[in-house]
């Protein structure tokens, strides 16, 4: 599925920025029965329904046409949220000295599963936060990272 992903986004990118926003993330995902498309954006103003709805309508021809996806599914176009996911190294490098949760795929040697703080580095190998003290975690043990927004 990751192949379909990059395959979308080197398709919709360009479109998506002449338009004024950024393109976030793709996600393709089975759940359940059903397929899923998700071109997430954004844009410095923030994201609403006619942001996503001016984006769907311009790359849903585009998406048609290449037919990349042969099986029926749902195109979704919404925001990253408040609370993001950081998978690509360009959402780190603009969250660097902001808060951020690493959830683990296991328990590791600090029987942790999950860490909270500040993100201070990252290399394609690791990233380091500071919470109590200073924690270097290996990116391959790392489920997910996202952003934490104290509400």
């Amino acid at each position: 599925m990751a192949r379909i992903e990059e395959k979308v986004e080197q398709l919709v990118k360009s479109k998506i920025e002449s338009i004024g926003y950024e393109l976030y993330d793709v996600e393709y995902a089975k759940e359940g029965p059903n397929y899923y498309l998700r071109i997430y954006i954004d844009n410095e103003k923030g994201i609403d329904l006619n942001d996503c709805e001016k984006v769907n309508n311009e790359i849903t021809d585009m998406l048609d046409e290449a037919d990349y996806i042969k099986e029926q599914y749902y195109l979704e176009v919404s925001s990253p949220g408040v609370e993001r996911i950081l998978k690509k190294d360009k959402h780190l490098e603009k969250n660097i000295g902001k808060q951020i949760e690493v959830k683990l795929f296991k328990k590791d040697k600090s029987n942790k599963k999950s860490y909270n703080g500040i993100l201070k580095e990252f290399n394609k190998d690791s990233i380091t936060i500071e919470s109590e003290e200073e924690i270097n975690i290996e990116r391959k043990n790392i489920a997910q990272i996202k952003t934490v927004y104290n509400w």
